[in-house]
């Protein structure tokens, strides 16, 4: 199981930045993402994790990062090659790293909606837009959209990030960069879209970031995970509401039925919600890959 102070101890630091699910260490020039199995929900970090999350995480990462052929931040995640000031073997780690270079982070959050759903949806009922984008009149829930559009948001550090027009984006990036940015996450949203419905699934929603490498931008971070997409069962979909999905919206739902307030530290999860959750995750992995998952662990690791 990977405990992050066994790590902390063999590198002798701290994590450079500790995200929700990722653990990031500064190892010079390049960087080690480490996908822990915690697990967020309503913007708090619950204190049971879903056992193999991290993992899950990992690896339909690089199997994106591979099948789509988009330049990108992965340098290897065979760490076993690499000179590390630590041996991963025996930690909990295998399957859970990337060695990846470092990058000047795009500070935007590029999201690409296929369907109407989420934030979309709710701004879409009030205004008819979506950042902005005015929308037909009429659709429903979980609409599937005339064409994919790209409405990105800012990057908040505490709390859910914020939704704005293409135009603020490029008055923050500049327009040459901004239109490269929509042009490249559209580009990658239809082609992975276009895998997933031949397996079975249909991508709603996605999140990708993005950062400089000396003078290119470059796909950084998870990319196309349950973590940053909304994955439905196309033998499910029935557009008028909200849909089953391949991700941690199990957990949201149950956490609705505790009284929980939202303000105070969330209460553990069952045993039968964190293994149905670790199910949905597993299943979306093999759905889409067309593998099966090589583990087969039965604690969460932190």
């Amino acid at each position: 199981m990977y405990r992050t102070a066994v790590l902390e101890t063999k590198l002798g630091t701290c994590p450079a930045r500790r995200g929700k699910v990722r653990d990031v260490y500064d190892l010079g020039s390049t960087l080690l993402i480490v996908a822990t199995d915690r697990i967020s929900a309503f913007d708090w970090v619950l204190p049971t994790g879903i056992p193999d999350k991290g993992r899950v995480l990992t690896q339909l990462s690089l199997f994106w990062f591979r099948l789509l052929d988009v330049s990108n931040h992965l340098l290897t995640d065979e760490l076993g090659n690499v000179d590390l000031p630590f041996d991963i073997r025996g930690q909990g780690l295998e399957g859970r790293c990337m060695l990846v270079r470092k990058t000047r982070v795009v500070p935007i959050e590029c999201v690409v909606r296929g369907y109407l759903s989420g934030s979309g949806w709710k701004e879409y009922c009030t205004s008819g837009t979506v950042c902005g984008i005015p929308l037909p009149a009429g659709l429903v829930e979980s609409a599937r959209l005339p064409e994919p559009i790209f409405t990105p948001a800012t990057k908040e550090e505490q709390g859910h990030d914020i939704n704005i027009s293409f135009e603020e984006m490029a008055g923050r990036l500049g327009r040459e960069t901004a239109e490269e940015l929509r042009r490249r996450s559209l580009d990658v949203y239809c082609r992975a879209a276009e895998r997933a419905a031949q397996r079975g699934i249909i991508i709603a929603d996605t999140k990708f970031e993005w950062g400089w490498f000396d003078d290119e931008l470059i796909l950084i971070d998870e990319v196309l995970t349950p973590d940053s997409s909304r994955f439905w069962p196309a033998d499910q979909y029935q557009p008028g509401g909200g849909q089953p999905s391949f991700d941690k919206q199990f957990v949201r739902d149950w956490l609705e039925t505790t009284g929980w307030d939202k303000n105070s530290p969330p209460p553990a999860l069952p045993a039968e919600v964190v293994e149905r959750t670790r199910a949905k995750y597993i299943e979306a992995y093999e759905r889409l890959t067309g593998t099966s998952f090589a583990w087969k662990s039965t604690d969460g690791d932190s």
